[in-house]
């Protein structure tokens, strides 16, 4: 049941022209920063060759490109979500879905997939990009892996908030907004983190950026994979409660 609301809402994100228009901004974005960056480690190459621990092609080209894609899926996210449910509220076809023998967790969790695939899509382009490498030098694959698990790992959140948020309204602009609001708030709540006054600890640690750091060097930490996880499958708890709430009071 799960796999197939993902592929009718995967199908159906494709059917629109917005999941297009999306790739192909991000991905004409993505590589004309991986040349801009690329272009960098050429000239670097001097300086490079002087150093005792120089950067390698991973840090000077891809870590970057994979920065950039995090601040667009902070961008887009809430426009591939905000239509998840708040536009079958609208249409009227959330109580048909409730009514079904589908059950609550199927459709968040389908719903949460097709998004998560999609996101999947924008983070291969990266690792391919990083693997083009090949053809002059030989770039960290362990360090891109790492990055592209991050930055899985944010889409996924981001994914799992956006999803909540559209369960909340019927209006798919609100939902954006909303969305939008929430995941800016997580991300810049990172500087509040480096004051270096009390408490400040606790508001690093809610950062959602702060946590990719340790992806983008090439470090699986178990704290960083439990901090996404957690947020993700909080919303995506939240998310089926909002639902079945829903059909008990239908």
């Amino acid at each position: 049941m799960i796999g197939i609301i993902a592929g009718r809402e995967l199908k159906s994100l494709f059917l629109s022209p917005l999941a297009w228009i999306i790739l192909t901004a991000v991905y004409a974005i993505a590589a004309w920063i991986f040349l801009i960056q690329l272009e960098q480690f050429m000239n670097l190459q001097p300086q490079i060759a002087r150093m005792q621990s120089p950067p390698g092609a991973t840090d000077i080209v891809v870590v970057p490109l994979f920065n950039l894609l995090g601040i667009l899926l902070l961008m887009i996210m809430p426009l591939l979500t905000m239509r998840l449910l708040s536009e079958e509220r609208r249409n009227g076809t959330l109580p048909l879905l409730l009514s079904s023998p589908l059950g609550a967790s199927s459709i968040v969790l389908g719903k949460f997939l097709a998004v998560l695939a999609f996101s999947g899509l924008i983070a291969t382009s990266a690792v391919l990009m990083g693997l083009s490498l090949y053809a002059g030098t030989r770039p960290d694959l362990g360090q891109i892996a790492s990055a592209a698990c991050g930055l899985l790992l944010l889409a996924a959140a981001f994914s799992a908030i956006g999803l909540y948020i559209s369960s909340l309204t019927r209006q798919p602009g609100i939902a954006a907004v909303a969305t939008f609001g929430v995941l800016f708030m997580l991300w810049i709540v990172h500087w509040a983190g480096q004051t270096g006054e009390s408490g400040q600890e606790i508001l690093a640690w809610l950062s959602i950026i702060k946590h990719q750091q340790s992806f983008q060097l090439g470090l699986l930490n178990s704290r960083d994979i439990a901090y996404y996880l957690i947020i993700t499958l909080l919303f995506l708890l939240l998310g089926i409660r909002r639902l079945e709430t829903e059909r008990l009071q239908g």
